[in-house]
């Protein structure tokens, strides 16, 4: 950490320079930041307006490059009083004005509110946020239907997520990393609803304070928090009709003085889901038609529990839990007509696989913090620990029938069975991470310097039992069951700096230093099918460096480069395979390297709204996921994962929010990217596949008089190109909602339907090592959705004997 300092150091003494400024801190009334508030700094002799800014996230405001001289400062901020300070006398090096509060607005009632409505996307410096609450159409989500309208993200067949064409993306929940990947990470985002989501955050470049993994960056899932005074919550429930019909209820309580702030949540659900494959492909002489549905039920319940203790002005301790279990049962049902080549349209057998699974889950994390803020110096110290424990159990019984089987039995004779295999899996997973971190700001030089560090441990320990099963007796098969075990710790270190280079010129700058230990082991049932453990030891830098140009108060410039990271996890390490049926199955490698991607962004915004992003990445070692045949069973095919030698991604994307009138606005995300992979596995064996795609979403609002919004929203995705070699075709949607409000805005309705037109599935083709396959894929994406949603209690900020605040469309009160 000393070296890292020291070169840090030396990084900042050759990149900035002295120069007046203006620093200080906009709070309320409780001591808060207040976040993105305007500030004017004029000039005392003429009232000339010299310099516009913006408060950061935590309130915090700084204005670089003052000349010498008399300015005074005026602060305003909706539902807050504005603020002025005079007489600021600059006559070389920085003012620190320190705190300056502002108070509610002077409305004359006992009780009052000021409505502000939130923009359902908003475009930040590094960020794009996509305000859940700010949409009808989300009524009924779950996280992944959700993040599948966020704008810039993609999801694939197999629920993963890219950002502007990149693959890699990293989840956070409230500002937290989710140990999870693959199956384990799609059911625990499907567990979340969108009634419990306040917010989407895209992070496509991160600076050095955030962890390095994630090529495509970060999602961020700000889950709902009430800042407010007093004691209040809400009631929500919410219904959902599709194939498989699902519902929630939960209930949110706040509780919040100048000492303490207490919040509880307690949420219950059904997340019922369906989905129908279908894939049509040649291997090895052979034509295989396989057709698989899925059912699942997963009821569930979480809970959350929570609270800051405010120790002084300065300091601040808290405390979070958060806690998820759930049980789940589902029904597969897995059809193979297997043909030769020679008959293509010949069905020789057919194979089924009708199979049963439970499961249960129990997550379980904790944070405790520590927080020192006074001006423009700020301490936060986060201990983290979490557990993620799931045990599924899935029952695959594999019947091979003559030629192709009657399901009605129409024809009145009889299928005839061939052969019958019984078999069981048993998979239990255990997760736990731990986290220490420590971040520190203050200004330095007229700018923002940031130092921290994190220590953090990921345990994983996976055991797949597969069995036989021969009449009344169960055979463990010692051949096909291990114990994967993967262990992974990271060391990291960083310092970051921001500052006004003059007027128009502002510069960010960070260095991150990773060093990761990492091992995995497999232990196996057949001591002769035992492998030596995988060990890797490495250190990693991961520089950042941003510049942005003010042309004019309307129009703004920045570039930026960042290296990342991405780190293969336990589900694609494990080389034992996880099957649908005999001939359909999934197997990770235990030799994949990590992935390293270059990413430079420029980014340009006009008039504070309209925001238009280029970007080129490089990655080299990508890991993605391949579809090939089998080396044993000619007729069988599985999934693996391996590194591409390279990956080139070049994107483009707009954000374009319309305020038509008072009453009708309207949100355009446009997106498009040429992907290149390149890879050489030998012996013939290449991919070199490019492809241009583009995505578009649009959401439209129109407010009608008695507290009624109408909201029509949808998106169209091009072709392009999932993993390594699927290429898929474009698909679409299109949904329509509208909101009701009643007694006084406590209460919200929201009706929506999904997927009007049921166009939201997907279809596309890969070839690969002799294996072509053409596939589809649907799932209950039709749905008709009610929700409701109650506030209750005081739900304004107490102040002078004045409840006064700003809601939102949702009821909440923000300050």
């Amino acid at each position: 950490m000393k070296k890292l300092l020291t070169l840090g150091m030396l990084f900042l003494s050759l990149t900035v320079f002295s120069q007046n400024s203006i620093t200080g801190n906009l709070v309320d009334q409780a001591g808060e930041g207040i976040p993105f508030a305007n500030l004017v700094l004029s000039a005392q002799a003429d009232s000339s307006v010299v310099k516009i800014e913006v408060t950061d996230d935590v309130g915090i405001f700084n204005f670089g490059n003052i000349t010498d001289g008399k300015y005074f400062l005026t602060a305003s901020y909706v539902g807050m009083e504005d603020v002025a300070v005079p007489d600021i006398d600059v006559t070389g090096g920085t003012v620190d004005l320190g705190p300056i509060t502002m108070s509610p607005s002077s409305v004359q009632l006992e009780t009052a509110t000021v409505t502000a409505r939130r923009a359902m996307v908003e475009v930040k410096a590094d960020r794009k946020i996509f305000n859940v609450e700010g949409t009808i159409n989300s009524t009924g989500d779950n996280g992944i239907s959700l993040l599948r309208k966020a704008p810039g993200l993609v999801i694939d067949n197999n629920d993963n997520i890219s950002v502007l064409g990149r693959s890699g993306v990293l989840i956070y929940v409230d500002g937290k990393r989710i140990p999870l990947a693959g199956d384990e990470l799609s059911n625990y985002l499907r567990s979340l609803t969108s009634d419990q989501i306040d917010r989407v955050e895209i992070i496509t470049n991160p600076g050095a304070k955030y962890e390095a993994e994630g090529n495509a960056g970060i999602i961020d899932i700000i889950l709902k928090r009430n800042k407010n005074f007093g004691t209040n919550g809400s009631i929500n429930g919410n219904y959902t009709i599709a194939t498989k019909d699902r519902y929630n209820v939960g209930v949110n309580l706040n509780h919040r003085n100048k000492k303490i702030s207490a919040i509880g949540s307690l949420n219950y659900g059904d997340t019922d889901g369906y989905e129908l494959l279908t894939f049509d492909g040649t291997q090895n002489g052979y034509r295989l038609r396989e057709v698989s549905s899925w059912t699942g039920y997963t009821p569930g319940i979480s809970i959350k529990a929570g609270s800051d203790f405010f120790l002084s002005d300065n300091h601040t301790i808290g405390f979070i839990y958060n806690g998820r279990f759930s049980e789940s049962e589902n029904l597969s049902s897995n059809r193979n007509r297997i043909s030769s080549l020679a008959t293509p349209d010949l069905v020789d057998s057919t194979l089924v696989a009708n199979n049963t699974g439970t499961g249960e889950r129990q997550n379980n994390t904790i944070n405790l913090n520590y927080r020192f803020k006074k001006s423009t110096n700020s301490l936060n110290v986060d201990l983290d620990y979490g557990t993620y424990n799931t045990d599924r159990y899935q029952y695959q019984p594999n019947e091979y029938y003559q030629g192709e089987i009657d399901e009605f039995d129409d024809d009145g004779i009889p299928d005839v069975l061939l052969s019958r295999n019984e078999q069981e899996i048993t998979t239990p997973v255990e997760i736990a991470i731990a986290s220490f971190k420590v971040d520190y700001e203050t200004t330095l030089l007229d700018g923002q310097f940031g130092i921290g560090g994190k220590i953090g441990s990921v345990n994983t320990d996976n055991t797949f039992l597969f069995s036989n099963i021969f009449g009344a007796d169960t055979v463990l098969n010692i051949q096909k069951s291990n114990e994967f075990e993967y262990d992974e710790r990271v060391e990291a270190g960083y310092v970051s700096y921001a500052r006004k280079l003059n007027e128009k010129w502002s510069m960010t700058s960070g260095l991150r230093m990773e060093h990761t230990v990492s091992k995995g082991e497999l232990t196996t049932f057949d001591p002769t099918l035992q492998e030596p453990p995988v060990e890797q030891d490495y250190f990693s830098w991961f520089p950042n460096l941003g510049f942005s140009y003010q042309y004019s108060p309307i129009h703004n410039f920045s570039l930026s480069y960042g290296r990342r990271i991405n780190r293969p996890d336990y589900n694609v390490l494990n080389p034992f395979r996880n099957q649908i049926s005999e001939l359909s199955f999934m197997k990770g490698n235990p030799f994949l390297k990590p992935e390293i991607v270059n990413n430079v962004q420029l980014d340009y915004t006009f008039q504070y709204r309209y925001n238009f992003t280029l970007s080129y990445s490089r990655t080299i070692d990508q890991i993605t996921r391949l579809i090939g045949p089998d080396e044993v069973d000619p007729r069988a095919g599985f999934i693996n994962w391996d590194n591409l030698a390279m990956q080139t991604v070049i994107s483009a994307n707009a954000s374009l929010p319309f305020q038509f009138s008072d009453k009708w606005n309207t949100f355009f995300n446009l997106s498009t990217w040429f992907t290149d992979n390149q890879a050489d596995y030998g012996d013939g064996v290449i991919i070199d596949l490019q492809a241009f795609s583009y995505n578009a979403y649009m959401q439209s609002s129109y407010s009608l008089p008695k507290d009624v919004t109408l909201e029509l929203s949808g998106w169209y995705s091009g072709p392009g190109i999932w993993g390594g070699v699927f290429r898929y075709n474009p698909q679409w949607s299109l949904n329509f909602g509208v909101q009701k409000k009643f007694f006084d805005k406590r209460l919200t309705a929201k009706l929506s339907v999904q997927d009007i037109f049921f166009t939201g599935g997907w279809n596309g083709e890969s070839s690969f090592n002799g294996l072509t396959s053409a596939g589809e894929g649907n799932w209950d994406s039709r749905r008709f959705s009610l929700n409701l949603n109650y506030n209750f209690g005081n739900s304004q900020v107490k102040a002078n004997k004045r409840k006064t605040g700003i809601e939102d469309e949702t009821g909440r009160v923000s300050n």
